[in-house]
Parts: structure tokens; C-alpha cells; sequence
């Protein structure tokens, strides 16, 4: 439960994370990953995933992997090929909204604030969120990890969007889902409101300025009752 509230008066722009966020995507990338990693005989434990590698880019999970179990293989031939998995993936469907995702977004629209996506992940992946749960319309930028050159935990992502939009960090608040997406707001000079998953929970959530239990918890406490 939040102690204090991430909405401010100063509030303008909501930047939201889509991995785990707005989308139920971790299974599934856990699930991809254990598909790369088999070919080399290496069992990737949903703990691992959980502490290191959710909301963590693919090109870094690939080089975190291949530290951890020391892998005699160039972390771009994981990333690659779990790129190809996603890209597969998303070619016959979107991943699955979040519990209250589509109404969170059509509530902080109506109540007046411009909206981004701040992933870590891919465009595409964004897109085919988009365009499946007609929400494009809501959206008035989207900064994905092929945008920056350093991506989250760097604040670059978060950067990036504001200058889109042509605010300033005290304009900006970040809904994130992991410590990793935390810090990339913090780093920006974001207010950031958290809501974990079961895959994020044992994160350190300690700098968010406020934390829930759902999305449609948050709404209820900071944007309806704003």
C-alpha cells in the first residue's frame, strides 16, 4: 500500500513500462529464454529470471547469461536468436494485456495527462500492443530499446520521451514494474510509481514514490480521485 502518492500538481505526462506493466509478457520471455539456453544445456531457474534478467533488455540478459553460467558463446548469438523467438512470437499475436491495463490508459486520457511507452524491450512488441487493443490512439510517443544506446537501468529511455514531448523530468512520472525500470526513472529525475509482479516482488522498490498492488489500485487512489 502507498504511503505517499506519485501524482503531483506538477504532474503532466504518464510514462508507462510495457514488460509486465501494461502487457503479461515475463512468462513467456522466461519461457524463451529456457527455448535459447536448452541447445547449450543450460537450465535457466525462474529465480534467475526473477532476480536478473526481468526488465532487463534482451541484449543484456545475453551477457549477464553468458557470465553467469560461463558460456563459451558471443552473448549476440543469444540475443539474436531470442530476438527471432519474440519476433515469431508477436507475428501471430500480441502478448496479453495486464489486469486493468487498457482502462488504466483510458482513464489517465480522460483525466487529462499525455501518455508515453518506456520499454526495454522492443518496437514491435509495442506495436502489436497498440494495434491489437486499439490503444494507439491514447499513446503520444513510444521510446523502445532500439532507441537508445544505453536502456534501462540508464536513464536515457525515460530522457528520451520527455524531450519527445517536450517536458521536463518534473513534468514526467514513470509506472514501472521492476527495480531496474525504477532506477532508469529515478536516474532521470522521475517520480515513479511501482506495481510488481510476481516475477519483480522481491525487488528493492526503497526510492519509488509510491507502490500498489495493481494497476487498478493505483488508478483509484491517484487518477480517479485526482
Amino acid at each position: 500500500m502507498a504511503l505517499t502518492k506519485t501524482v503531483t500538481s506538477a504532474t503532466t505526462v504518464i510514462l508507462f513500462d510495457h514488460d509486465g506493466t501494461l502487457i503479461d509478457s515475463e512468462a513467456t520471455h522466461y519461457r524463451l529464454w529456457q527455448e535459447v539456453l536448452a541447445p547449450y544445456d543450460i537450465t535457466l531457474s525462474e529465480n534467475f529470471y526473477s532476480a536478473e534478467m526481468a526488465g532487463i533488455p534482451v541484449n543484456q540478459n545475453a551477457k549477464d547469461v553468458v557470465r553467469h553460467f560461463g558460456m563459451k558463446v558471443e552473448p549476440q548469438v543469444l540475443a539474436d536468436a531470442k530476438h527471432e523467438k519474440t519476433r515469431l512470437f508477436l507475428q501471430s499475436q500480441a502478448f496479453p494485456l495486464m489486469p486493468f491495463a487498457k482502462e488504466t490508459v483510458k482513464a489517465c486520457a480522460e483525466a487529462g495527462y499525455t501518455l508515453g511507452i518506456v520499454t526495454g524491450g522492443s518496437g514491435l512488441s509495442v506495436k502489436r500492443t497498440l494495434e491489437t487493443y486499439e490503444l494507439a490512439q491514447y499513446i503520444k510517443t513510444v521510446v523502445a530499446a532500439e532507441d537508445v544506446e544505453h536502456s534501462k537501468p540508464a536513464p536515457d529511455c525515460y530522457l528520451k520521451a520527455a524531450a519527445h514531448l517536450n517536458m521536463t523530468s518534473e513534468q514526467c512520472i514513470a509506472v514501472e514494474d521492476t527495480q531496474h525500470g525504477l532506477e532508469a526513472a529515478i536516474n532521470a529525475g522521475m517520480r515513479c510509481v511501482v506495481i510488481p509482479t510476481s516475477h519483480s516482488e522481491k525487488h528493492d522498490f526503497r526510492t519509488a514514490s509510491s507502490q500498489y498492488s495493481s494497476l487498478q489500485e493505483w488508478v483509484e487512489a491517484e487518477i480517479i480521485s485526482h
